[in-house]
């Protein structure tokens, strides 16, 4: 089920039906007790009625009986719903005329002891039944009595299943009014939402850069969320123009020089000249398919673990650049991953180390730790530095360490690009431990509920 409205109209009347289900039933069976109860109240006072009745009498017979004028009327009438059943104290019993042929349950009671049963009656009758012992005096002493006293509760059975019947249909129509409400109230909300798609229609046609961000606060998460990674998604676009351009920029003399040398169809012409121009472009094509390879196939929004990350950063350079064997090594500083994109971590530092392989001697340096303001990464190497008119210039576009070669700056830019992006700092510096280049970097560090939106 994918429609929220549904399974939120599901989930409300499923827990009402068992909700006001088991109020139905606890109703019910309270409806019931308190019957029984005042039932057998009246059943009391009746067996009170009968005990008075019995007590003129020292010994009753089956002609004379006791006095009936002061039994109620409803037990001389048969099958009435109404019986009484007395054992005297010589084991005679006494039964209202209401039973006619039939008998009551007589359990054996000490006076003062008293007994509630159910049991079935005459014509299907459900009976309540109060068995109670008492004693009357007789010539100075007390003869015990056991009076029962019963009750048809078929009429009160039917009344309290047509009360259910009522109860139920209520609750029923509660239950209907409470999902239609809920249907309207979740559409009105579910309007407030409109905004959120317009924009994303926006969006798409190229209206609008970002989603707006005036909307409930239960999805505000989600629209922050979308604004990130559409932010990062539009930063790597831009590094790739720029990267595009870049390469076009460095393929075009070399490409320049070819073309002349086929155009001039000169029988001297300089082979080893074209020849080196041709390795200078594959060089550039390798070193930009080595940035490709660096960047690695991490998804968008995938957090960055500097000692796992820079650690398969230092591996791959080190597999690309096996031939110079260089010492390479980490010193990782941090205990938790950095809320910063790993992806774009990975081609940040992947063009600082990148450069760092290409121009040192045979030594790098690599520290990462965790500053009060976000996380700090130093990269050094042993190389020949930069001078100090060129450390300026280092990040420009179009400063290309292949034509300078006392300097370092391919993919320098791009670095730039991304610290700058995240809303950091980068500097250079002369290594002083080994000489040549030191960049720092320092990039604010986010949390799990706040990201750093580029």
């Amino acid at each position: 089920m994918r429609s929220l409205e549904r399974r939120l109209q599901l989930g409300l009347g499923v827990s009402l039906v068992v909700l006001l289900g088991l109020l139905w039933w606890a109703s019910a069976l309270a409806v019931r007790q308190l019957t029984e109860h005042f039932v057998l109240s009246r059943l009391e006072h009746d067996a009170e009625q009968l005990l008075a009745a019995f007590a003129a009498t020292h010994r009753a017979s089956a002609n004379t009986g006791p006095r009936l004028g002061r039994i109620p009327a409803v037990y001389q009438k048969v099958y009435s719903g109404h019986y009484y059943a007395v054992r005297l104290p010589d084991g005679a019993i006494e039964r209202s005329r209401s039973l006619w042929d039939r008998e009551l349950p007589m359990p054996g009671l000490a006076t003062g002891e008293r007994r509630v049963l159910h049991a079935p009656g005459p014509e299907d009758q459900r009976l309540l039944i109060l068995a109670a012992g008492y004693a009357r005096e007789a010539d100075g002493r007390a003869e015990p009595l056991v009076v029962t006293v019963a009750e048809d509760l078929t009429p009160v059975d039917a009344e309290i299943a047509r009360f259910q019947w009522v109860l139920a249909g209520l609750m029923l129509l509660t239950v209907a009014l409470l999902l239609a409400v809920q249907q309207l109230i979740l559409r009105r909300s579910f309007r407030r939402l409109e905004p959120v798609r317009r924009d994303i229609r926006r969006l798409a046609d190229g209206a609008v850069a970002t989603l707006g961000e005036d909307v409930p606060s239960e999805v505000l998460p989600l629209v922050q969320e979308l604004n990130r990674l559409l932010g990062l998604l539009s930063g790597r676009l831009e590094r790739s123009r720029h990267a595009l351009g870049n390469l076009a920029h460095a393929l075009k003399a070399p490409l320049s020089l070819l073309t002349q040398g086929l155009d001039a169809a000169n029988p001297s012409l300089d082979r080893g000249r074209l020849k080196t121009q041709t390795e200078r472009i594959r060089a550039l094509l390798e070193r930009e398919l080595g940035r490709a390879r660096l960047a690695g196939v991490g998804q968008a929004g995938q957090l960055f673990v500097p000692g796992r990350d820079i650690r398969d950063l230092i591996d791959a350079l080190q597999h690309m650049h096996a031939a110079r064997h260089l010492d390479v090594r980490l010193d990782d500083q941090t205990h938790s991953p950095v809320y910063l994109d790993r992806e774009d971590m990975l081609e940040l530092l992947g063009n600082l180390l990148d450069n760092a392989c290409k121009w040192a001697e045979r030594r790098i340096r690599v520290t990462a730790r965790e500053e009060s303001g976000g996380l700090q990464v130093s990269v050094e190497d042993d190389g020949p530095g930069v001078s100090d008119d060129l450390i300026g210039q280092l990040t420009q576009r179009g400063v290309r360490a292949d034509e300078n070669v006392s300097g370092h700056g391919l993919g320098l830019a791009i670095a730039k690009d991304i610290v700058k992006l995240y809303g950091g700092t980068i500097g250079f510096s002369c290594a002083l431990s080994l000489g040549g280049l030191r960049v720092d970097v320092l990039l604010p560090r986010g949390s799990p509920g706040e990201r750093p939106l580029p």
